[in-house]
């Protein structure tokens, strides 16, 4: 089993940088990387809009939580989807490998980063707003998480230096 504190995930909205702040932070640290979008797209051959196009929202939700919860790795930064705070089963197996971090960001700063959620193989329940979304998401990455980053605007080196800052802090790396 591996220790608890040598994976980072790290958890929060579509476009909140959870995949490019990861690689970044994986190679300051010499860490591994594991994006789970792109292990769910391998796992089934398709994309994550074309797999809930065929699919449902409700199955992807599923295989999502599967894959997730199925995790093994150990000095990795690994980074879920979105919709990753609605897998109950794989957020407990993240506290059990890891230290779970949210990148907090503003509701404006996301609409901005973020045109169209569904082409973006986001799950958006029919006449749900990305506001909605986003007001039903924080709770839940609020109540996962170890640790929360706000992005604020931030450069992406500075985000880096305040999670290994924040890390560092707390003696988890």
């Amino acid at each position: 089993m591996a220790n608890r504190d040598n994976n980072i995930i790290l958890i929060g909205m579509p476009a909140s940088g959870k995949s490019t702040i990861g690689i970044v932070l994986a190679k300051a640290l010499r860490y591994s990387f594991i994006d789970g979008d792109i292990l769910i797209q391998n796992r089934t051959g398709m994309t994550l809009c074309d797999y809930m196009e065929k699919y449902g929202n409700e199955s992807f939700l599923k295989l999502e939580n599967e894959v997730n919860a199925g995790i093994s790795c150990e000095r990795t930064v690994i980074a879920p989807g979105g919709s990753i705070c609605y897998a109950t089963d794989a957020l407990k197996h993240f506290k059990q490998i890891g230290t779970i971090i949210y990148l907090s960001i503003d509701y404006d700063m996301l609409e901005d980063r973020l045109h169209d959620a569904r082409e973006r193989g986001v799950v958006l329940e029919e006449g749900k707003s990305l506001l909605d979304l986003y007001n039903e998401r924080v709770p839940l990455y609020e109540k996962y998480a170890d640790i929360t980053i706000a992005e604020g605007g931030s450069t992406l080196e500075n985000l880096v230096v305040k999670i290994v800052s924040e890390l560092t802090r707390r003696k988890l790396i």
